[in-house]
């Protein structure tokens, strides 16, 4: 075997050799089993500039990382160099209104930056989710129909270039990079090294909502979609939530849901009351820091998870037969998955206050998204899984329209269509100005080179 030349590379550089390759490897989603031939953790911009080139000199697919969170697993590869920026996670207060982080911050150390200065963020509800990845695909978070979606706070960004410049793009300098970087996801252009966003008044404390439904049967999961549709009509912008109806090995058909209203707990019980029906759904409300919100969520979530989601845009009301058709696709789980399950997650607000064609976001007309997703463990019971939401996803495209790119689906046809509608031609020809060579291409990236 020739040896592989890491003469170039900088940062902590890992191989197939290095003990902490197996770990370094994975993804939040475990299902995802990718051999990258390397992994350079950079700690400084010259780490990415250096493994940028050297990837064109050896002629290396390249793989952007933050969070490690891309559903699909994209952010890594088999035989690829993984550019990981997780070590880039400083974050500067500028002139006490601007926020400038570097490209690998994840959610929970900005939260606990705001936090500490008494304001929210318009982040993600996983905590552990890297802030740029998630602004970079938009950015649905239980703030963005009171703060607009992670994109909508953002003022610049630095990108390294295939050439290994470091490209500045805002509305005066690089717009048409600016503009695609708000709403295209991540992976495409370059490596994003720092962001900068605006920073939201402070606020005193928020309600966190809950809602739960043990042994819902699929009647009443019926009549809480059915109710939620109706709801999103003239909901208060002050409120954002989503709400999973699932069949777990555990507890059964239930529904749970959860959100931040930026007003008191006697508005947000009020605001919540059609979710309930007739009591059927319980209602939890606790008045809290802002900080202690998103810490609530995030003991919600596990270490890892395997699994297999998407998530598409819905415009209109749904048939008592189509809610049907929904709820039943959840009612068999597939052989060794834990838990199936249907999520809606709310829009409108801020997030449909701009136009479609002014980010690279498209769907900001839509009422809500709608997600599908299989959860399993055990690693051998992964086709089934796959094979299930193979059999659902056609009747889901079917009823909705496009595809969120950061909840990605990897049999999607025509997917550049589906994740940025009538967006799609200024986006390939912002990636063909930007990244010619199509240096980094990758499955499901604009412009994706032949394989």
């Amino acid at each position: 075997m020739k040896k592989l030349n890491l003469k170039g590379l900088t940062g902590e550089v890992v191989t197939r050799f290095s003990p902490q390759y197996d770990e370094a490897r994975q993804e939040w989603n475990r299902a995802v089993q990718k051999f990258p031939l390397v992994i350079v953790y950079c700690k400084v911009v010259d780490d990415v500039r250096n493994a940028i080139l050297w990837a064109r000199k050896h002629e290396v697919k390249i793989r952007i990382r933050s969070g490690g969170h891309h559903n699909e697993g994209y952010s890594v590869g088999n035989g690829v160099i993984v550019i990981d920026i997780s070590r880039m996670d400083g974050i500067v207060l500028n002139n006490n209104e601007q926020l400038k982080i570097q490209g690998g911050v994840k959610n929970e150390q900005l939260y606990e930056f705001v936090g500490s200065l008494g304001c929210p963020f318009p982040g993600g509800a996983c905590t552990t989710v890297g802030v740029s990845g998630y602004t970079l695909g938009g950015g649905w978070g239980f703030s963005s129909r009171y703060l607009g979606l992670g994109c909508d706070s953002l003022i610049e960004l630095e990108l390294v270039d295939y050439t290994g410049r470091v490209l500045k793009a805002n509305q005066k300098v690089n717009q048409d990079l600016f503009w695609a970087c708000r709403g295209a996801g991540g992976g495409n252009f370059g490596v994003v090294v720092s962001m900068t966003f605006a920073l939201p008044e402070p606020v005193g404390n928020i309600s966190f909502v809950e809602i739960y439904a043990p042994k819902a049967d699929a009647k009443l999961q019926e009549n809480f979609l059915n109710a939620w549709q109706y709801w999103l009509e003239d909901l208060d912008e002050r409120m954002t939530a989503n709400a999973s109806l699932y069949n777990s090995l555990e507890e059964g058909t239930a529904i749970y849901g959860r959100g931040f209203f930026y007003g008191p707990p006697e508005d947000a019980a009020k605001v919540m009351e059609p979710l309930l029906i007739n009591g059927k759904v319980q209602l939890f409300v606790r008045y809290l820091p802002f900080l202690e919100a998103v810490s609530a969520v995030e003991a919600t979530y596990p270490e890892y998870e395997r699994f297999k989601s998407t998530g598409r845009f819905v415009y209109r009301k749904f048939s008592e037969r189509e809610i049907r058709n929904l709820v039943g696709l959840i009612q068999k789980r597939a052989e060794g998955s834990i838990s199936a399950g249907l999520t809606v997650y709310a829009l409108g607000g801020k997030v449909s206050d701009i136009n479609p064609f002014e980010t690279a976001f498209f769907y900001r007309q839509a009422d809500y998204i709608l997600g599908i997703q299989t959860i399993w463990e055990d690693p051998g019971f992964e086709p089934e899984n796959i094979q299930w939401m193979k059999k659902r996803f056609p009747y889901v495209k079917s009823i909705t329209k496009g595809s969120f790119v950061n909840l990605p689906y990897s049999p999607l046809r025509h997917y550049e269509k589906a994740y940025f509608g009538w967006n799609t031609p200024r986006l390939k020809k912002v990636n063909k100005k930007y990244d010619p060579y199509n240096v980094f291409s990758f499955p499901q990236g604009i412009n994706r080179a032949p394989r």
